[in-house]
């Protein structure tokens, strides 16, 4: 096994120096000198192969970091389960350079059809948006969770990374210095740090002692199939509030003749149905015929929050973190932005950034977690008593409001513009540069740190600011809106990146890998941007 793993890790490296030569990727020679002195077999070690795992994998590879991927499960997962991915996932897939193929192999929601008796009503559960500048993907898109996990399985694919499956973690020990882990191979792995990303059972969490706080209503259940239905439309989210006693629903799923089915049981009704019962039931409850089932689940109602997402050299994130009900589709969602808010962070501190730069993702993530356990069980209690109200889908699901403000990385006392504050997401905006740029996401996109200037001053200052050769680099931008720019200035042509920002003076803004705001400077360029750089880079 180490030997086979010693064989991917070179075929890692290659995979980025070409990268570099080819000028996508920067690996300072100075990080690899280090990797190479030290006695850990792999950076980070992530158990759980699911969306949040997939993720931070993925993140950690383009950063050229050592990266183990192991799910002890013997395939990749192959149902529908969570099946809404939010705008502000959607730009975090763009970033990693998969949002092409989820839209490809996603389809927007279609309208809800109450069945009444002999009549089906449409009803919008959540308004169509319009893209605008500023948020390029402003609806929420339906993608089964088996075509989520693939899409980022080839990611990694493409990134060099062979996921481990039917692989499981048996143990570990962690010292000041990594982790030992034990697999189910018998093989004994160390690495920096470990990560569970490993679902509401997680072993990880268990094995570091970390208590989940809530509850779980095993009454409550809700039986969850993927099949296929004969003669039901496949332009509406099919619902059926209150049939034969019970509440059914069925939503089609993008670019096949299956749906997903869900078919709320009685407190004393058993789970244990095989195929032909479930048809039975699904066709007394409805009428319709079901059959070629392909997965299924039962549902409980679980609220859990994690005491810590972190236990020194062991992290949590995704369902091993928080868990809730599945209402307003937050959990998929909730975990793949833990894996893009950790792994930056673990990439700075592997190269020599201050240790509590990772004490931060706790600090920005667990106050999010919460929000959301909140807003999903106040969904799903009002849809237990036949509220259609908790149907509806606004803004907040869409995850796009969310801000670190006010946190370890963003002060609540520094400066703001008139738009924007530490800690919020950096929208996009039109604009131009060099090499095709047109849009303010095109220069994000990447692991690297952006920084944008605003103003003669703030422009004279870019090339005065130092940042270490070690870590994320930082690309640096000055705005204009005169037709003759240089190689390094952005052309906001329409005034909309100006505005966009809240711009009123001469600015200095970062923007961290994440996409999220990192500083906000308005005078005294040089040691205001020394002051947050030791923060977040090697000194």
């Amino acid at each position: 096994m180490k030997a086979n793993h010693s064989l991917l890790f070179l075929g890692n490296l290659l995979f980025y120096r070409n990268k570099k030569e080819n000028g996508y990727y920067k690996i300072q020679d100075e990080t690899r000198s280090i990797y190479m002195t030290k006695q850990h077999d792999i950076d980070v070690l992530i158990v759980g192969a699911g969306p949040s795992g997939s993720t931070l994998a993925a993140d950690l590879l383009r950063r050229g970091l050592r990266v183990r991927l192991i799910d002890k499960a013997p395939h990749a997962f192959k149902g529908s389960r969570a099946k809404g991915v939010q705008p502000r996932t959607q730009e975090v897939f763009e970033d990693l350079g998969i949002l092409d193929e989820a839209h490809e192999e996603g389809a927007p929601y279609p309208l809800a059809g109450f069945h009444l008796g002999p009549f089906t009503i449409p009803w919008r559960m959540q308004k169509r948006n319009r893209a605008t500048s500023d948020v390029p993907y402003p609806n929420i898109l339906l993608l089964a969770q088996h075509h989520t996990d693939a899409i980022l399985h080839r990611l990694l694919f493409r990134l060099g990374l062979r996921i481990e499956f039917d692989t499981a973690l048996v143990g570990f020990e962690q010292d000041a210095d990594g982790v030992t882990a034990t697999l189910s191979s018998g093989e004994t792995v160390t690495s920096r740090y470990l990560v569970g990303a490993d679902g509401g059972s997680s072993t990880v969490r268990k094995g570091a002692g970390i208590r989940f706080v809530g509850e779980t209503d095993n009454s409550d259940r809700t039986l969850i199939i993927d099949g296929t239905i004969d003669g039901l439309s496949r332009n509406r989210w099919h619902m059926w509030p209150r049939t034969h006693g019970k509440s059914v629903g069925a939503c089609p799923l993008p670019h096949s003749d299956q749906f997903q089915i869900m078919i709320r049981l009685n407190a004393d009704e058993s789970s244990e149905l095989d195929e032909a019962a479930m048809a039975a039931q699904f066709k007394t409850l409805t009428g319709y015929k079901l059959h070629d089932i392909t997965w299924t689940s039962v549902f409980r109602p679980n609220v859990r929050l994690v005491e810590n997402y972190r236990m020194d050299r062991v992290f949590l994130i995704g369902d091993a973190a928080h868990v809730h009900t599945p209402a307003g589709a937050q959990g998929l969602n909730t975990g793949v932005q833990d894996a893009y808010n950790l792994g930056w962070k673990l990439g700075q501190v592997i190269t020599g950034a201050p240790d509590s730069l990772l004490d931060s993702y706790q600090a920005e993530r667990q106050p999010i977690a919460a929000r959301v356990l909140g807003k999903s069980s106040e969904l799903y209690s009002g849809l237990d008593k036949q509220r259609l109200s908790s149907l509806k889908r606004g803004d907040e699901e869409r995850q796009l409001g969310i801000s670190y403000h006010a946190g370890p990385l963003a002060r609540i006392d520094t400066p703001a513009t008139k738009t924007l504050k530490v800690g919020d997401r950096a929208p996009d905006a039109a604009c131009t540069g060099p090499g095709g740029i047109k849009r303010l996401f095109d220069v994000f996109q990447g692991p690297h740190f952006t920084l944008v200037a605003f103003g003669i001053h703030a422009s004279m200052a870019l090339s005065e600011l130092t940042w270490p050769n070690s870590g994320a680099e930082l690309r640096r931008y000055s705005v204009s809106t005169e037709q003759q720019v240089e190689h390094e200035y952005l052309k906001d042509t329409t005034g909309k990146l100006t505005s966009i920002y809240g711009i009123y003076c001469d600015t200095l803004v970062l923007i961290r890998p994440d996409g999220y705001i990192g500083s906000i400077i308005m005078t005294d360029w040089l040691t205001a941007f020394d002051k947050m750089k030791s923060m977040i880079t090697p000194s």
